[in-house]
C-alpha cells in the first residue's frame, strides 16, 4: 500500500486500512494517494485523494474526434489546413 492516511477519532488496524485501500482501488480503478479517515462509532467516513490523470485534448476536426493529426493521411491534413477557422470579433 503506497498511500498515506490520516485517522481521526479512533484507531484502525492494518487489515482495515488495507481493506479500505483495496476497496478504493477496485471502485475507482486506481490507487488513492491519500485517505483521510474519520471514525464515528461503527461508521467510517473516508475522503480519498488521487493523483491527477493525464489529460489529452480532443478536438472535432473534419467530422472526426481526434487528439492529434499524426494519424491523418495527406488528404485529411490538407482538408484541416484549408478549413475556415472561425474566431471571435474584438
Amino acid at each position: 500500500m503506497n498511500c498515506s492516511y490520516t485517522v481521526n477519532n479512533g484507531d484502525l488496524s492494518r487489515e482495515e486500512l488495507a481493506g479500505y485501500f483495496a476497496h478504493a482501488t477496485e471502485k475507482f480503478g486506481r490507487e488513492p494517494k491519500h485517505m483521510d479517515i474519520t471514525v464515528d462509532g461503527e461508521f467510517v467516513d473516508i475522503d480519498y485523494t488521487f493523483t491527477a490523470l493525464p489529460f489529452e485534448r480532443i478536438r472535432r476536426i473534419t467530422g472526426y474526434l481526434v487528439g492529434t493529426l499524426d494519424r491523418f493521411n495527406n488528404g485529411k491534413r490538407a482538408e484541416e489546413h484549408d478549413r475556415v477557422k472561425h474566431g471571435m470579433c474584438q
